[in-house]
């Protein structure tokens, strides 16, 4: 299974809430959870069925839409 972690300009659960139905249309992702105590508001994802590639540009366009900005910090 793959983890990876985006760094976000998400401020609340608020935030949070307008990027989950984007996220929950996202095919390949097994689950995601925002860690909104960090201050960098991590968006961690995991998925076995897609490509780190695949799902950061997944992630980044989601997010996006959303109106947020993400980026990825790990690989």
């Amino acid at each position: 299974m793959n983890t990876l972690k985006f760094k976000t300009n998400l401020k609340c659960a608020g935030c949070m809430y307008a990027i989950k139905p984007y996220m929950d249309a996202l095919e390949g992702v097994n689950s995601w959870d925002v860690d909104l105590d960090s201050p960098e508001k991590v968006v961690e994802v995991k998925t076995d069925s897609a490509t780190p590639e695949e799902i950061k540009e997944a992630i980044e366009k989601a997010i996006g839409e959303a109106g947020y900005t993400a980026e990825l910090i790990n690989n």
